[in-house]
């Protein structure tokens, strides 16, 4: 998933239902974050998550 998010090159945002920084260790590194802009969320966060994805498409397009 990691590097068809990165060839395509479209902006991601990476959302878990659960907060992850709060279960196992080995869920705590993502190897989604580097090309998803290092914006992880988990389901609490989403409404903000969208803005942020809404904010970078906007300066994109600018």
């Amino acid at each position: 998933m990691r590097d068809a998010l990165a060839a395509v090159g479209l902006p991601t945002v990476e959302v878990h239902l659960s907060n992850i920084a709060a279960r196992e260790e080995f869920r705590h590194k993502s190897y989604v974050a580097p090309v998803a802009g290092s914006i992880p969320a988990w389901r609490g966060q989403l409404l903000s998550s969208l803005r942020a994805l809404v904010s970078i498409l906007a300066l994109r397009k600018n």
